[in-house]
């Protein structure tokens, strides 16, 4: 097993402690709806509309805990809301741009190792010229002191935002090898549930624009990668757990807007 008791209790409070939190926090919309509410209830129209909410802070208020507290698990520190170095020299900015237009006319394939090693290259050479790039949503150290700067998305990206992905993946390498040119790091894709199960996730969306084996995390790889094999499972298994003790809680909060 992947997890311990002690593990799995862990976790679990993790994810009871979000839900509890989201349930403080989170105002269901003030926009009447009178058909809705007299054909389904305004119980369920709330229950909707916080399932709305909480798939777009699912990331942060779910995912990201979770990830955190379950790599702890494997490696030797995670963090998460992560800000890299915000310099990138010229070099490596005009690097980044050319594989950047190479990926978008097709004319190249992507091959992180290598699109890496031309960085690297470059990473010192030119004019450091200030950047801002986006915050890395968990940051896993490995016991050999590798860094995987990875960034936690949706479960159906558009296919045009991996253009933006893969940009992002390139500058954080970039201003981190600026830093420290000998540096072991990879920088990751994670998308935490697969929503064409049974089926394999439609990877061919993002084909062109990220390699798929080195940027790449879907479900049980990206889980089990930070917990150890098995992990995702019994992830599951401790969301279901959660969802059966605070069953009661759910309920009684939902039953509140039918009085309304």
């Amino acid at each position: 097993m992947a997890l311990t008791k002690k593990q799995k209790e862990d976790i679990q409070q993790v994810i009871a402690v979000s839900l509890r939190n989201k349930f403080q926090r989170y105002t269901p919309e003030s926009d009447a709806k009178p058909f809705h509410y007299r054909l389904l209830g305004k119980d369920r129209m709330a229950l909707f509309s916080f399932i709305q909410s909480l798939n777009t802070t699912f990331g942060t208020s779910i995912f990201e805990p979770v990830a955190k507290s379950m790599a702890l698990l494997q490696h030797a520190d995670a963090l998460t809301q992560q800000t890299v170095e915000n310099r990138i020299s010229s070099e490596a900015h005009l690097t980044i741009q050319n594989i950047m237009d190479g990926l978008s006319t097709a004319t190249i394939n992507p091959n992180k190792p290598k699109e890496t090693q031309l960085i690297k290259n470059v990473c010192q050479k030119g004019e450091m010229k200030l950047v801002k790039p986006t915050k890395v949503d968990l940051k896993v150290i490995g016991h050999d002191g590798t860094i995987y700067l990875i960034d936690i998305k949706t479960a159906k990206p558009n296919s045009g935002e991996f253009k933006g992905f893969k940009r992002t993946l390139l500058e954080w390498l970039a201003a981190s090898l600026a830093s420290n040119p000998n540096v072991k790091m990879q920088t990751l894709i994670a998308i935490p549930y697969n929503p064409y199960t049974p089926r394999p996730y439609a990877r061919w969306t993002m084909r062109g624009m990220l390699d798929l084996q080195h940027e790449l995390k879907v479900a049980d790889e990206f889980w089990d990668f930070l917990g150890g094999a098995g992990a995702y499972m019994e992830l599951l298994a401790c969301v279901e757990k959660v969802g059966i003790a605070l069953k009661s809680e759910i309920d009684a909060y939902f039953a509140r807007f039918n009085k309304k």
